[in-house]
């Protein structure tokens, strides 16, 4: 298990019995009221970017340039989704790792993103290849 996902728990429980050390249990309820305060926020923002994904067609982006550009490495996936405002399109199998999505324009550019432990570690954008132009037109 990566220490990333304890330090949160590990973070609240220390506050929670600092707060009780220093004024018992009206710190504890305060600090049970931070941390309740904290969750709802993220809550709300998670149910913000999947609310506007949805009214999207799935695997669509305004500009695939422009999304190539904004992906960093180690990117959250919530956090794609909130730059794509649409749900990617499913090309690996379900409940397998890596996960992996694409988001087409309208121009037929795309961008393929591989996702590990819901983290962005590669993606690749393809073009679609200009025709030749013909002679004497």
């Amino acid at each position: 298990m990566k220490l990333q996902r304890l330090f949160i728990p590990l973070l609240i429980l220390a506050l929670v019995w600092a707060a009780w050390r220093a004024w018992g249990w009206p710190g504890v309820a305060a600090a049970g009221g931070g941390v309740l305060m904290w969750l709802l926020l993220h809550f709300t923002r998670v149910m913000t970017i999947l609310k506007r994904a949805a009214d999207r067609p799935v695997g669509w982006v305004d500009s695939a340039v422009m999304l190539n550009a904004r992906l960093k490495p180690g990117m959250a996936l919530v956090q794609t989704l909130a730059i794509t405002r649409s749900i990617g399109e499913r090309l690996s199998d379900e409940d397998a790792q890596p996960e992996v999505y694409r988001w087409t324009d309208n121009g037929g550019s795309s961008v393929t993103t591989t996702f590990e432990g819901g983290r962005l570690v590669r993606w690749e954008m393809q073009r679609p290849t200009e025709p030749e132009p013909v002679a004497g037109a």
